[in-house]
């Protein structure tokens, strides 16, 4: 039978998991000072947590590895969508455009680009919020979990 990791290590292992939140705080309040950036800050965190921590447990090593994962993931699947989005984007406006469109034409084919798209982000930070928080109490109780969808870049 397995031991349960101590209350230390599980402390660690749910930091791993909750500071890929502080990117995204971070990343807003970049964004709110006008920079226009998509920064990977989701994954600074963790790695600092999983880079320090990782020789001393081996709990955290596993954890740090399933987080780093699974934001990676997130972080790739955010630059699909931005390149699928501004794909779209130019594609849309070009038709308008060149079939004489009126502003009130642009208008619509920006607005309704701009609501899928932020119904994409919304359901991304929503679902990240959720894995995170269940990956974190499952750490603390001394439980793997891995992460759905994820890409295993590190094994």
């Amino acid at each position: 039978m397995r031991q349960k990791p101590k209350q230390q290590m599980r402390i660690w292992a749910v930091l791993c998991h909750f500071s890929a939140l502080l990117g995204w705080i971070l990343l807003v309040f970049i964004v709110f000072l006008g920079i226009p950036l998509y920064l990977p800050l989701n994954l600074l965190a963790p790695l600092m947590i999983w880079r320090f921590k990782k020789s001393q447990y081996p709990w955290i090593d596993l954890q740090g590895k399933e987080s780093l994962n699974f934001q990676f993931s997130l972080t790739l699947y955010t630059l699909i969508v931005i390149i699928v989005s501004l794909i779209l984007l130019l594609t849309s406006l070009s038709i308008v455009v060149t079939n004489n469109g009126s502003s009130n034409q642009i208008k619509n084919t920006l607005d309704g680009l701009i609501i899928v798209l932020v119904s994409l982000f919304s359901f991304k930070l929503v679902l990240q919020l959720f894995l995170v928080t269940f990956a974190s109490v499952k750490a603390y109780k001394g439980e793997h979990y891995r992460y759905p969808l994820t890409i295993r870049v590190l094994r």
